[in-house]
């Protein structure tokens, strides 16, 4: 399958080229950048949590509005990929991100730093679930490990950010790292989008209906997978997300302080990047990555977005 493309030198774009594996590195960059807003609020919450004199299961809801968004956002940015584009898409939940963030850095009670993540979460599912269901229409032969290091974008910013957050706390306060990561977030994810369009070209809208079979026939609909695959993500997550969000605070409650909880979450997340790319790998991982993420009708990217919503 070829996939044409608005270029400088007009040529089609070819799946498995050097110019696939440059978006993919785009996307990569990308996904990192916009994962921060799954994890700067577990670095914030013990900052917040006294600032606010709230508990430490009122100052954790600001991560369960995040994910709420998460999964809810990354549906309804899955649905304006097909309608827009990838780029315009990221370009929107970059925006409500960003907001979001300076929003979070004025609350002056604890209830509107908890409702801000909602938006925080809904911007960064644009850097999530639709950017791997788009990164699946760049490869053939390698789409199962393509959209596996696409997905590794979650899991790099998380070894990345939670040391910076911490920081940017301990240095000038939550409200003003806030601020700092709103707009660092914003103006580096358009320098991004801005390459990545050049690489992409002017294509509005995906069609799925030329997408090739699946490697591995599952016998089971897209509904049905996409049920099946969020009951997984769910449970697994469920597992992880105690240790993950919770670790940052934990460590200062032990006399470690906060600064080694996020180093411990860094280097948590940082084993994740193995096992997620290794996941790509395997036969079939390949076959369910392209079942999921590049097959069946338009459905796509909401059915990346929503099984991967709790990844």
């Amino acid at each position: 399958m070829k996939i044409s493309s608005t270029f400088p030198d007009s040529r089609p774009f070819l799946p498995d080229s050097r110019q696939a594996w440059i978006r993919l590195g785009l996307a990569l960059i990308i996904g990192a950048v916009g994962s921060v807003g799954m994890w700067s609020v577990v670095v914030a919450i013990p900052a917040v949590q006294a600032e606010f004199a709230a508990t430490r299961g009122a100052a954790s809801l600001a991560f369960t509005f995040a994910m709420a968004g998460f999964g809810l956002g990354g549906v309804v940015i899955g649905k304006l990929t097909d309608r827009f584009g990838i780029v315009a898409a990221i370009s929107l939940g970059a925006g409500v991100m960003g907001v979001g963030y300076l929003a979070a850095s004025q609350a002056i009670a604890m209830w509107q730093f908890i409702l801000v993540h909602f938006a925080i979460g809904a911007g960064s599912s644009a850097t999530f679930g639709p950017l791997m269901a788009e990164a699946s229409h760049w490869f053939e032969k390698r789409r199962g490990i393509a959209v596996s290091i696409a997905a590794t974008g979650s899991y790099l910013g998380g070894v990345i950010w939670p040391p910076l957050v911490s920081w940017g706390i301990r240095s000038f306060g939550w409200q003003t790292a806030h601020i700092a990561v709103g707009v660092t977030t914003m103006v580096a994810m358009l320098i991004f989008l801005t390459m990545l369009r050049l690489q992409i070209g002017a294509g509005t809208r995906r069609s799925h209906v030329n997408a090739p079979p699946p490697r591995v026939d599952l016998r089971l609909s897209s509904n049905a997978l996409t049920v099946l695959l969020s009951i997984a993500a769910i449970s697994c997550c469920v597992a992880m997300a105690m240790p993950q969000v919770h670790i940052v605070a934990y460590c200062g409650d032990l006399g470690y302080g906060v600064a080694r909880g996020a180093e411990m979450l860094s280097l948590m997340l940082a084993f994740g990047i193995i096992s997620r790319i290794g996941s790509g790998f395997p036969p079939t991982a390949s076959a369910a990555s392209a079942r999921c993420c590049s097959v069946q009708s338009r459905k796509a990217p909401r059915c990346c977005s929503i099984c991967s919503s709790t990844a």
